[in-house]
């Protein structure tokens, strides 16, 4: 298979309805305390992965965790499992400086996510 290369699943982000009671059970899960913290987003760096809390489900309206692989290049990548099957649930968008984010749909209705850092 061409195309741009995955680096592996390093983002793993989890809606929650509680965000201050889901921040001390992933923090006494994890051994460390969170790297971002704010009304909006709490994220956590623990060997290697990156676990966030979105509460309730963020914009973008997540119902489950949600895996991002990281890849070199979001658009090749798009491009590569949409035509494999793939249905493009959230475009490209910005989250942060030079961050790149977007979710597809496999035929079974899972949701992935892609990051691209820039």
């Amino acid at each position: 298979m061409t195309g741009s290369s995955t680096q592996g699943i390093k983002t793993v982000l989890h809606p929650v309805s509680d965000l201050a009671r889901a921040k001390a059970v992933y923090a006494a899960l994890l051994g460390v305390p969170p790297q971002a913290d704010s009304a909006y987003y709490v994220g956590f760096e623990a060997e290697g992965q990156h676990i966030g809390l979105v509460p309730g489900g963020g914009p973008q309206g997540m119902s489950s965790p949600v895996a991002y692989w990281h890849v070199e290049d979001i658009e090749a990548k798009l491009a590569e499992v949409t035509a494999a099957g793939a249905t493009v649930k959230e475009a490209p968008h910005e989250v942060g400086v030079g961050r790149m984010v977007a979710t597809v749909t496999d035929p079974d209705g899972n949701v992935l996510g892609l990051i691209q850092d820039r």
